[in-house]
């Protein structure tokens, strides 16, 4: 029997040695390693910590295994695997204890003493290499210390598949790494492979979004991700499961060796290791777009208002016409994706509870073929309109008399976006010559300005107006809308509103250039915050020009660059079955490494950005 108080609490040379090799040789059983020095004590209760000593950081070890690592003949009829422990432990997360390949029903797993026991339903294949990993799946039982991880590779035949390979899974738009993705191999070349069968070697993602699929076979295959909502190991595009895939077949170059970093489980707070580990594939996670097209929702959201979404994007309309509305009474505006459509009926009086639309569309039939359809859509008056519309006068409200609009414009962005005004519904009388923008300056004197106003081409309830002046610190910017100058289709009139700007006078704030160079596309060009979460500012260029980002504050922002190859505006997704791949996404890059760009106070930095070299 062994001493656990002399292992844990007095001999802190043996504790130094076990978090050496905890740290350096995971997968090295302890007992093959520390033996002499462990074994040469009596006795221990490792589930009671030495009194008055320090808490217990050192994760589990595991000081046996069975089948040892490496076996061959392992009997594929109630296969049992044991992982024992020098401590107590729990299953923090049974969805990681992962069989590879795997099969249709997961791994079972029980506790006995320091042990775990793992267990399968049904029998294993004959002949053939599986890995059991149950990295971020145990922990000590006491203080919850992660074990880092082992990957137990076994034969049910008479040879071992030595072959291994490495990537990384990242969001296709953050490029930030995604935990939890099952990475799949196929050797069946089909496009249906992915969504009917299970691959013949897969495993998960860790914090970093790093894989490492070991002890396959060396051939060639396809290689897959999926982010695995349904733990069934297959793709689920109905279910809208994010995917990606590499280009081109695959064929693993490296042997598995347990001393490789790429091979060696790390705790996920080990960032300097992690981060050291080579990566062979790169794969960029997406959400396709579903292919079925029809009409999969409707909604009356007042009384002369209403949409429809369209499953796909991009819907195919040759008409649509509604029961008792003139068709030059009937406004309607698609979304930029064209997958969902609104509907506004352009007369004030009053309207049927029940609109009916009919719309004559390319409809997916149920041979998966896009055939003409015209659809009955029937839009019911919600509840709470009609409500309204009973109710006394005394509970009307401003918005039910007054066309309602609001006007956005932040000191931060001015001079890029300029005054945004949006109307709650589409305006059928205007006067835009009717408004007043004037500055103030210091001094407290008044000069009326020059503007422009544009429509915006998505949508029809959105001006923009554009100062025709270069803005100054310290003066004062006003736009007035005055009264009963804007008519919407309720036949209501505008309130007047005026909104003041001055642009900010921290001097604590700073700037930044952006010189971009050999821009040979269209580029969406956004400024991000640290965590890559928020779009600050975009731009969006096809040239050769420099964009100025005035008015940030002190901290570190990420700048990314999308190429918008068929010049849509959008960040268009991939498709699987087509072999397209998501629109790339660049970030800039510093000399030091690093992808973020830290900016002091009271800076004026310049950055030039080569975008032929970045995207090349």
């Amino acid at each position: 029997m062994r001493c656990g108080s002399d292992f844990r609490g007095t001999n802190m040379n043996n504790m130094q040695i076990r978090h050496f090799f905890r740290r350096y040789f995971p997968a090295i059983p302890l007992a093959l390693v520390l033996g002499p020095v462990i074994f040469s004590h009596s006795c221990a209760n490792t589930t009671t910590p030495p009194t008055g000593g320090p808490k217990d950081t050192i994760p589990p070890v595991i000081v046996e295994l069975y089948p040892a690592p490496g076996a061959k003949h392992v009997p594929v009829h109630k296969t049992q695997l044991m992982f024992k422990f020098d401590e107590f432990v729990t299953v923090k997360d049974p969805q990681s204890i992962f069989l590879s390949p795997p099969m249709e029903k997961r791994p079972q797993f029980r506790l006995k003493g320091k042990s775990v026991i793992v267990s399968f339903e049904n029998d294993l294949d004959s002949n053939r290499t599986y890995t059991l990993d149950v990295t971020n799946a145990i922990a000590d039982n006491n203080e919850g210390n992660m074990y880092p991880g082992y990957t137990l590779a076994f034969s049910t035949g008479s040879r071992l598949d030595s072959m291994m390979i490495t990537g990384i899974v990242q969001d296709c738009n953050t490029l930030m790494p995604i935990k939890g993705v099952t990475v799949m191999l196929y050797k069946d070349q089909a496009d249906s492979a992915i969504f009917k069968q299970r691959p013949v070697a897969a495993g998960k993602t860790d914090d970093w979004g790093y894989f490492c699929l070991r002890n396959i076979q060396d051939t060639v295959y396809r290689l897959y991700a999926v982010k695995d909502d349904n733990n069934d190991n297959k793709y689920q595009a109905e279910n809208n499961e994010l995917v990606a895939f590499f280009d081109s077949l695959v064929r693993p170059v490296t042997v598995v060796n347990d001393s490789l970093p790429e091979a060696m489980k790390y705790l996920m707070t080990d960032t300097l290791a992690c981060l050291a580990r080579k990566t062979e594939y790169e794969l960029n996670l997406f959400r396709e777009t579903p292919s079925k097209q029809m009409i999969v929702n409707k909604e009356r959201i007042g009384e002369r208002t209403a949409y429809i979404t369209f499953m796909a994007p991009y819907a195919q309309i040759d008409s649509l016409w509604m029961t008792g509305v003139p068709s030059d009474r009937l406004i309607t505006q698609f979304n930029l994706e064209r997958d969902s459509l609104e509907i506004w009926v352009n007369d004030p009086g009053k309207q049927p509870d029940t609109l009916h639309l009919f719309v004559n569309y390319m409809k997916t039939d149920t041979l998966g073929v896009l055939s003409p359809f015209t659809e009955e859509v029937k839009l019911s008056m919600p509840r709470k309109v009609g409500a309204a519309a009973k109710s006394s006068r005394r509970d009307i409200k401003k918005e039910d008399t007054t066309a309602v609009f609001t006007v956005t414009a932040e000191p931060e962005t001015i001079e890029q976006y300029g005054y945004v005004i949006e109307f709650k519904y589409p305006v059928v009388q205007e006067a835009f010559d009717s408004l007043s923008f004037w500055s103030v300056n210091p001094k407290q004197q008044e000069t009326t300005e020059k503007y422009t106003v544009r429509q915006d081409s998505l949508n029809l309830r959105k001006y923009i107006v554009t100062p025709q002046v270069k803005f100054l610190p310290g003066y004062e910017y006003f736009l007035k809308i005055p009264h009963r100058k804007f008519k919407d289709i309720n036949g209501f009139y505008n309130d007047s509103l005026e909104v003041k700007v001055s642009l900010p006078n921290d001097d604590k704030l700073s700037s930044m250039n952006i010189v971009l160079n050999n821009v040979r596309n269209k580029y969406i060009v956004d400024l991000l915050n640290e965590k890559r979460d928020q779009v600050l500012r975009t731009y969006t260029v096809d040239s050769d020009q420099t964009l100025l980002f005035p008015y940030l504050k002190a901290g570190k922002y990420s700048l990314r660059l999308t190429e918008d190859l068929n010049r849509n505006g959008l960040v268009d997704t991939g498709n699987l079955l087509e072999h397209r791949q998501p629109e790339k996404v660049k970030f800039y890059k510093l000399e030091n490494g690093t992808f973020l760009i830290d900016i002091p106070e009271m800076t004026e930095l310049e950055q030039t950005i080569d975008v032929g070299e970045l995207f090349k």
